[in-house]
């Protein structure tokens, strides 16, 4: 049972994506001990229909070693032997850490920030470089790729009704296994508190510059920016 305020939800609002991708990273194995360092081959990439970037490219690209990435594709061709994710996929996973609640519309949202060239499937690319940014990338690489996440129809700008929906999806997924049980009006409540802290001009829309801003003025959020740097 996991306690819970409104200032928590605020919290979990920015951070809740890093704290599921370490599930998700269990569920791939990959925080395991007992990988060695020999592997047969470079990314074994006759053994997949989509065929991975070398490994300097990735390496160039991402705050990961070579090592590092090996042991990602291991993990993620065990779990993805096609070589690519699909959203059902995506929805299996966090389906299995909330199986009380409704995990579909999240992974769904979160599918899609990893999707960034919208064809409907998440590569070995697009997984490592969103890992890079949720595990080592700055609080300001964090936080824009959080602005992502809310800004639902990537026009550059988060309206109170997609931070609701986002809230809205966090609330199904976790709102029954939280203590005290939030409320039904809980995540509209906290969207009317963050939404005005954010919208520093009062416009009606929230800009990059305004999340930015407001997260590094919180010091909860900053504080948990780093928590989760050394889990691989």
């Amino acid at each position: 049972m996991l306690t819970m305020n409104l200032e928590g939800l605020e919290m979990i609002a920015v951070l809740v994506v890093v704290v599921l991708f370490v599930k998700v990273l269990e569920q791939f194995g990959l925080l395991e001990a007992g990988y060695d360092d020999s592997v047969e081959d470079e990314l074994e990439l006759s053994a997949v229909r989509h065929r991975p970037e070398g490994l300097e490219q990735l390496e160039a690209q991402t705050r990961f070693s070579r090592k590092e990435l090996q042991i990602l594709y291991r993990g993620f061709k065990n779990e993805c032997p096609s070589g690519v994710v699909n959203e059902e996929t995506f929805k299996d996973i966090y389906s299995q850490f909330f199986p009380q609640g409704d995990a579909s519309t999240y992974a769904h949202f979160l599918f899609n920030a990893f999707d960034t060239d919208h064809n409907g499937s998440v590569s070995f690319e697009d997984f490592v470089m969103g890992l890079s940014i949720l595990l080592r990338g700055t609080v300001q690489e964090k936080l824009n790729w959080a602005f992502n996440l809310y800004d639902i129809n990537k026009d550059g700008y988060i309206t109170k009704e997609e931070m609701l929906d986002i809230m809205k999806a966090i609330y199904d997924m976790m709102g029954k296994c939280t203590y005290p049980v939030l409320k039904e009006e809980t995540p509209r409540q906290h969207v009317e508190v963050f939404f005005q802290k954010m919208d520093k001009n009062k416009d009606g829309v929230v800009t990059i510059d305004e999340f930015i801003d407001c997260c590094q003025n919180d010091e909860n959020i900053m504080r948990s920016m780093h928590l989760f740097e050394n889990v691989l």
